[in-house]
């Protein structure tokens, strides 16, 4: 018999639960989508990461039209060579911004307060980065790239990865920059910005932690 109390409701023990659960603590709305950030956020060093992103997507939409009309277009097209010249000078900018984020958060020492793990992705987006420039330097089907791959070749053989990445070998090049490496580091940068989401932004050197930085000050 009851004492006319209900008993206290228990959610049910599911790996569903679990994982909402842990999403709820680590990431709440309020740092997901915030409406408010620190002072300092408003500093250039700040806005490199952003600019990279943005140059990206650039690189990843002009991209998508080159592998849709292909070589022939983007070579012999007036429309294909500016969206060749657009896809190439966007990667200019992706790494320009990158390196200046990548450099100006080393100088910061970003991997502080637990944020070692966001630190090494972004070393790591780099790394793939360079991947995925130079199998698309190989992928021009010009004479640039041949001289590219040839050279390449040399290098590879001597570092003992010339059996299995194979430079003069176009549809594996091919593939690797507009399939594999792009994926792999669209997924990384999402991870990336989700944990700077978790974590907030880190605070400049110096400047004392306060309870909720993101939420503190006036939005910027």
């Amino acid at each position: 018999m009851l004492d006319g109390k209900s008993a206290p409701r228990t959610e049910p023990s599911s790996w569903t639960v679990a994982v909402r659960n842990r999403l709820q603590r680590g990431l709440p709305l309020k740092h997901l989508l915030p409406d408010r950030q620190p002072v300092f956020v408003g500093s250039w060093v700040y806005i490199f990461g952003v600019a990279a992103i943005a140059g990206l997507i650039w690189v990843v939409l002009s991209g998508c039209i080159l592998a849709f009309f292909g070589p022939q277009w983007w070579h012999q097209s007036g429309v294909g060579r500016f969206v060749n010249s657009l896809h190439l000078w966007s990667v200019q900018v992706f790494f320009v911004f990158m390196v200046l984020h990548l450099w100006g958060q080393y100088f910061m020492a970003s991997w502080r307060d637990g944020r070692a793990k966001t630190w090494m992705i972004g070393v790591v987006i780099f790394a793939f980065s360079i991947g995925t420039a130079f199998t698309g330097f190989i992928s021009q089907q010009n004479f640039d790239g041949q001289w590219i791959a040839v050279n390449a070749k040399d290098a590879t053989n001597a570092a003992g990865v010339g059996s299995f990445f194979n430079v003069l070998n176009f549809g594996q090049m091919y593939g690797l920059h507009i399939a594999l490496l792009p994926m792999l580091v669209a997924s990384l940068i999402g991870v990336h910005v989700l944990l700077v989401r978790m974590k907030g932004v880190v605070r400049p050197i110096g400047k004392k932690k306060t309870a909720e930085p993101s939420h503190q000050e006036a939005a910027s």
